[in-house]
């Protein structure tokens, strides 16, 4: 037993195994509560039935992007290959699909972080604390959000090992569990074997749209797609979330979303244009930290179990180089208002009337990922990871 507890990589699994088997148990078992305004009582792992319920659906030719009040709260708004995905989970009793769901979500993004290239084993222990409270909050709303930046994570490890099919099997997966997976794409830009590339995402891209007609018929999927185009086009036209729309309205109440994000595109951009830093992996560590960042701060949906995906951008962005004044400021910012902002550290008052309306929980994550930006256009050459021994040591 005290060889167990000396390797801090166990201590670790066994704090997230404990956190897994909890909220599992707590959506399982807690009391059915009303959502909203609804006058129906719901469960507390409503997301894993919107998800398990959409299989059924999927099968019996309904469609997807009605609403089902009396089997779950809020509208179905992922791909129609999704339910296929959760086709091995959904026929089994709701407390082991969750589990299962629950696990998924955590170990694939420990599994893609302990696999991370040149990070020492301390640097990837730090990440995995800063990300434990989010991973929490996203699982108590048994959400998606772990299993894609795991995916994403894995993704970019794999392109590192030149294994071009399975990263890109990987990333595209996470479009058609959410949209806002296809900035990952980006990743290919920094690897040679551009066309290579190119095949296979459009391969994966072809398997996993027709992937439904093992189920459905093509006209009933030709269908459903129309059906998620309109949902997505509805979901666009609300919310500003807790993102840089959200903050640049409750702020100054500007409300430009399409040029709010087309500058947001450019800016992202910008770091691309330093060719000659494609094979440098310091750069390539930050690019990946600019795309978590980016995919939850330019998501106007973005809510709070959105951000273990942010967060998981923060901490590679810290250490992924030498801490200095300003990045411990700014981590300890990301702490403070980000991580601590949805517990019970602030009382309810300070949280409704001020953390929520002022979208504290994502100012911290923009300026931190402006200074990833700042960053990746200070890097001068190639070589400054391998050369800062605070990063590997």
């Amino acid at each position: 037993m005290k060889k167990i507890f000396s390797n801090p990589l166990n201590i670790v699994l066994i704090l997230f195994g404990i956190g897994i088997v909890i909220t599992t148990a707590q959506g399982i078992f807690l009391e059915t509560c009303y959502i909203g305004d609804s006058k129906i009582k719901y469960t507390h792992y409503n997301n894993y039935l919107i998800f398990k319920q959409s299989f059924f659906h999927l099968i019996h030719n309904k469609d997807l992007y009605l609403l089902f009040p009396y089997e779950y709260n809020d509208v179905y708004k992922y791909s129609p290959t999704f339910p296929v995905f959760m086709s091995f989970m959904a026929v089994l009793p709701d407390f082991a699909g969750l589990l299962i769901w629950n696990s998924l979500n955590v170990f694939i993004l420990l599994f893609a972080i302990w696999k991370l290239p040149v990070l020492s084993d301390k640097k990837k222990i730090f990440v995995f604390a800063l990300i434990f409270i989010e991973m929490l909050t996203s699982l108590r709303n048994s959400q998606s959000n772990g299993l894609i930046t795991g995916l994403i994570v894995l993704g970019f490890v794999f392109l590192e090992q030149k294994k071009i099919a399975w990263a890109s099997l990987l990333i595209v997966s996470t479009i058609f569990i959410k949209l806002f997976g296809i900035v990952a794409l980006s990743l290919f830009v920094l690897y040679p074997n551009k066309l290579k590339s190119i095949g296979w995402i459009v391969c994966w891209m072809i398997l996993f749209t027709l992937l439904p007609l093992v189920f459905i018929s093509f006209s009933q999927l030709t269908f459903l797609y129309h059906g998620w185009y309109n949902v997505l086009q509805m979901d666009h036209s609300v919310s500003y979330g807790l993102s840089v729309f959200g903050w640049l309205y409750s702020w100054f109440n500007i409300e430009s979303n399409s040029i709010i994000l087309l500058i947001g595109v450019i800016v992202f951009c910008l770091p691309l244009i330093k060719f000659s830093l494609y094979s440098d992996l310091k750069f390539k560590l930050l690019f990946l930290a600019s795309i978590l960042s980016w995919m939850v701060i330019f998501n106007h949906k973005a809510e709070s179990p959105t951000f273990i995906i942010a967060i998981t951008g923060m901490a590679l962005w810290f250490v992924s180089q030498k801490p200095g004044l300003v990045n411990i400021l700014l981590l300890d910012l990301a702490i403070a208002f980000t991580i601590f902002s949805s517990s019970d550290i602030y009382p309810g008052r300070i949280r409704y009337f001020l953390i929520e309306p002022y979208v504290l929980k994502a100012v911290p994550c923009i300026l931190i990922w402006v200074k990833i930006i700042y960053d990746l256009m200070m890097i001068k050459k190639p070589g400054s990871l391998e050369s800062e021994s605070a990063l590997i040591g």
